[in-house]
């Protein structure tokens, strides 16, 4: 549920005394609720036009109470329906002018939540999840918001394909589909993704090294310890790689 502006944030007040935040002001507002927003990710919402904040005879970004709501809108329509940035403009035009938003109908499949450790990274739970989702490619090209030559791409570096024997994507294909798309916000293109190909396929090698014994046993009850150990092994390898480029990150 969305959480309304907290006073603890201190806002400005503008000319006409109404309460004023800056982008981080924005960010500690939004993030209870949408804790996957950036800073970066705000600035591409008004480069796309779809808020304006006043500027400050400086060139700083002061956000109204209105604003912030705003952005809670988009948010909530793309994690919520996975309506493209064109059609929530369409919304706001709408509400801008006084009209009700057209009704959103359930034309896509609703997507599980990936469980997630306390803090943020892949719980074992989330390897061990499975779903029956199955998306067509146009589908995909639809949720993901990315365009047919992105998903070429993602599909020649080896980043994404359809399940083996089928002509349909999975959830995990989704979830590499909008992450390339976010990563391309910032240039990021998939041919600079292939090391992440790799990385991944190392791992998946010692993961298999550490269950490998016990996969090959005709005991269900061995299999099904195999499985676990495989969960929880992966689920540790990708914590490692994660905190290893933060701590990285954090020395420069």
């Amino acid at each position: 549920m969305d959480r309304t502006p907290r006073a603890a944030t201190a806002p400005g007040e503008g000319a006409s005394g109404v309460a004023r935040h800056n982008i981080g002001q924005v960010l500690d507002l939004l993030r209870p609720d949408y804790p996957s927003v950036t800073i970066p990710k705000i600035r591409f919402l008004e480069d796309k036009g779809l808020i304006k904040p006043e500027r400050t005879p400086a060139g700083y970004r002061k956000f109204s109470d209105a604003d912030v709501e705003r952005l809670r809108y988009v948010l909530r329509m793309q994690r919520d329906h996975y309506l493209p940035l064109k059609v929530i403009g369409e919304h706001l035009d709408a509400l801008d002018r006084g009209l009700a938003p057209p009704p959103i109908d359930s034309v896509v499949p609703t997507v599980p939540v990936v469980a997630l450790a306390a803090d943020g990274l892949p719980s074992a739970a989330s390897f061990n999840r499975r779903d029956d989702l199955r998306l067509s490619r146009r589908e995909l090209v639809k949720i993901a918001e990315i365009d047919e030559d992105l998903l070429d791409q993602l599909e020649q570096f080896g980043l994404l394909a359809v399940r083996p024997g089928t002509r349909h994507y999975d959830a995990d294909a989704l979830v590499v589909a909008r992450t390339a798309r976010d990563l391309s916000d910032f240039g990021i293109e998939p041919r600079h993704l292939r090391a992440f190909r790799t990385a991944a396929d190392r791992e998946v090698g010692l993961v298999e090294q550490v269950t490998a014994t016990a996969r090959g046993s005709r005991d269900p009850a061995a299999s099904a310890r195999a499985h676990e150990t495989a969960s929880e092994v992966a689920a540790l390898t990708v914590r490692l790689h994660a905190t290893l480029v933060k701590a990285g990150l954090r020395r420069r």
